[in-house]
């Protein structure tokens, strides 16, 4: 099982994918789950964009869209994540460098139950993201 990086229409991002493979894995124990083959693939808002036209009959930009293909205890999955959004939403909540961080794990929490349709659901989200960005020893 293993956690691959890939880049669609952009420069895949210069990041230390064996630290941040390592924090995945760690991350889905955490949750108690164990850890399958997801797939992380940048690429553009308009990338980003038409997917989540064509797959999820969404018209608006996001920074992240999972396919979820977990089996039982088993976390699984697609992970498109647009460069674009990142760099933008870093910005506009000043969260510089660690942005493309919180969005990876946020993809992984997904797979892993949590959702954030509700103002409860996005608060604890949000705190199980900066649980786990304290981890991370690359920010």
């Amino acid at each position: 099982m293993a956690v691959k990086f890939f880049a669609e229409d952009v420069e895949k991002p210069a990041l230390k994918y064996r630290s941040i493979k390592q924090w995945i894995a760690s991350e889905i124990e955490k949750e108690n789950f164990d850890i399958g083959n997801i797939n992380y693939i940048f690429c553009s808002d308009e990338y980003l964009l038409k997917m989540n036209i064509k797959h999820l009959e969404h018209d608006y930009y996001t920074d992240i869209i999972s396919f979820d293909y977990c089996d039982g205890n088993l976390i699984s999955g697609d992970l498109f994540i647009s460069l674009d959004r990142i760099k933008e939403n870093a910005v506009l909540y000043g969260t510089n460098e660690s942005e493309i961080y919180r969005v990876m794990i946020h993809g992984i929490l997904h797979l892993c139950g949590y959702k954030d349709d509700t103002e409860e659901e996005s608060e604890n989200m949000r705190q199980r993201e900066n649980e786990a960005l304290l981890r991370l020893d690359l920010i």
